[in-house]
C-alpha cells in the first residue's frame, strides 16, 4: 500500500510572523491581503471567533477592537524564504516530493514503515521543523492525495492525533466512520458549485461520495470527478495538474496605496504587475496570444470625475518575453489613459494562454531571437527566485513608486533584509 503524507504548516503567515514576534504567541493575530483589505491568514484564537477567511477587514473594526486582534500587513517576502526552509527540510525525509503551494507539500513515504512506525515518523518530521525553522505543522498520510489531504484536515481538527493522523493506519470501519462525519466540500478537488450539485444528488458527505457509482460521477462531473472518487477508494491516480490545471487567465491587479494622476506613475505599475503575470506564465510554461489593461477612479468617491476603461490587445505571435508583454501593455494604458483623473486601480490580463510546447511555428521565425529571449527570461527568473523577487526588474518599473499599495503594519524582512535583522535588546 502505499503511503502519501501532507504537511501543512499551520496559520502560515500568522505563524511567520510570531517566530520574530514572540510577544504575538497566544494572542489574536491576522494577516491581511494587498493594501490590507481582507483577511488571509488568521491564528487559532481569531479562528475561535468566528471570523471568516477573505473577510473584510473594514467590517471587522468593532470586532477587533473588542478583542485586541492584532492585524498586520502581508509580508511576502519573509513569507517566502521560510516556506523554502520548510520544503528543503521536508526534502530530506523522502526522495519523491512534489511542493503543493507556499505551505503544503506531498511526500511519498512508501516503504518507511517497515523501518518504524508512520506516525512516530511523521512525529519526528513536526519536531525537526519546529526545532529548526520554528514553524508549527500538521501532516496527514494515506495511500492517495486526496485521502492525506483529508487525512490532514482530521489531523488539524481533532486533538487526539496530535496533529499526524494515518489513515493507512485504520480500519476500514474506522476510516468509514470518520468520512462519515466529513463535508464533502472539504474533498481536494471538490469546489463549492461541485459540492452544492453533489449535494442536490444525495451526497453531503466524502462517504456517500466515496462509494458513489463511477459512472454516474462520471457522467454528471466528468473524469476528474471519477478519479477523485477513486482516490477516495485509496487508488492514486490524480496528478497535482489534475485539480489544479494550467490558469487560461492570468491577473494581476492592485489598488494603489494612493490616488494615482500621472501617466508615468500608471505605466510603472501596469509595467510592474505585467511583469509579475509574465513570471507566472513562464512558471506554467505557458504563452500569451493577448493581454488586457485596465485602470479606473475610485468609484466610492462619488463627487470625483469617474473613468473606467480597459483594452484587449491581440499579440503578433504568443509569447512569454516580459519585454514584450510591457510594450504592447504600455501601449495599450496610452490608448486609453484620461488626464485629469484620480486613478485607484490598474490591472493587467494575459488572455489565449497556450502550451509553451504547442508555440506556433511561422514561416520568417527568427529562431535564433526566441531562444535569446527564452535563455534571457530563465536567467531573470533563476536570479530572481534566487536573490528575491524584483532584484532584476525592468527599469520602466521605477524605483521610487509612490503608488505601492499601503502596507503600514508589515513587519520587518527578518531573513532577505541585512538591515531588517532581528536584533536582541
Amino acid at each position: 500500500m502505499r503511503s502519501i503524507a501532507l504537511i501543512d504548516c499551520n496559520n502560515f503567515y500568522v505563524s511567520c510572523e510570531r517566530l520574530f514576534q514572540p510577544k504575538l504567541e497566544g494572542k489574536p493575530v491576522v494577516v491581511l491581503s494587498n493594501n490590507n483589505g481582507c483577511v488571509v491568514s488568521r491564528s487559532q484564537e481569531v479562528k475561535n471567533l468566528g471570523i471568516n477567511m477573505a473577510a473584510p477587514w473594514f467590517q471587522l473594526k468593532d470586532i477587533a477592537k473588542r478583542h485586541g486582534i492584532i492585524a498586520l500587513s502581508s509580508n511576502y517576502t519573509l513569507y517566502a524564504d521560510i516556506s523554502n526552509r520548510v520544503m528543503r527540510l521536508l526534502s530530506q525525509y523522502s526522495p519523491d516530493q512534489e511542493i503543493y503551494s507556499i505551505d503544503e507539500s506531498f511526500l511519498d513515504l512508501t516503504g518507511m514503515d517497515s523501518m518504524t512506525s508512520l506516525t512516530e515518523y511523521a512525529q519526528s518530521i513536526r519536531g525537526t521543523i519546529k526545532q529548526c525553522v520554528g514553524i508549527p505543522v500538521c501532516i496527514g498520510i494515506a495511500p492517495s492525495k486526496t485521502l492525506a489531504k483529508l487525512a490532514n484536515h482530521v489531523a488539524k481538527k481533532q486533538k487526539q492525533y496530535h496533529s499526524v493522523c494515518d489513515f493507512n493506519a485504520m480500519s476500514a470501519r474506522v476510516l468509514d466512520n470518520l468520512l462519515a462525519k466529513i463535508e464533502v466540500s472539504e474533498v481536494w478537488g471538490v469546489g463549492r458549485r461541485s459540492a452544492e450539485r453533489l449535494q442536490q444528488m444525495g451526497i453531503a458527505t466524502v462517504l456517500e461520495l466515496k462509494y458513489s457509482p463511477a459512472k454516474r460521477v462520471r457522467a454528471e462531473f466528468g473524469v476528474v470527478m471519477e478519479r477523485i472518487v477513486a482516490e477516495l477508494n485509496g487508488v492514486a491516480c490524480l496528478e497535482l495538474d489534475d485539480v489544479t490545471p494550467p490558469r487560461q487567465q492570468i491577473i494581476c491587479s492592485r489598488s494603489f496605496g494612493v490616488s494615482v494622476v500621472a501617466l508615468e506613475d500608471l505605466e510603472q505599475s501596469v509595467i510592474a504587475y505585467t511583469t509579475r503575470a509574465a513570471e507566472k506564465l513562464r512558471q506554467q510554461h505557458s504563452l500569451a496570444g493577448g493581454i488586457q489593461i485596465y485602470i479606473r477612479t475610485n468609484p466610492h468617491k462619488e463627487k470625483s470625475p469617474q473613468y473606467q476603461q480597459s483594452i484587449l490587445l491581440p499579440l503578433f505571435e504568443p509569447t512569454d518575453d516580459t519585454r514584450l508583454l510591457c510594450r504592447a501593455a504600455l501601449s495599450g494604458l496610452q490608448q486609453i489613459y484620461r488626464s485629469g483623473h484620480a486613478y485607484q486601480k490598474a490591472g493587467v490580463m494575459l488572455t489565449e494562454i497556450i502550451a509553451a510546447a504547442a508555440r506556433p511555428r511561422m514561416l520568417f521565425d527568427d529562431v535564433a531571437a526566441q531562444q535569446k529571449s527564452t535563455a534571457l527570461m530563465a536567467t531573470l527568473d533563476r536570479i530572481n527566485r534566487r536573490m528575491g523577487s524584483g532584484t532584476l526588474q525592468l527599469l520602466g518599473e521605477g524605483v521610487r513608486k509612490s503608488w505601492s499599495m499601503r502596507r503600514g503594519n508589515m513587519s520587518q524582512r527578518y531573513t532577505t533584509e541585512w538591515d531588517e535583522l532581528a536584533v536582541a535588546r
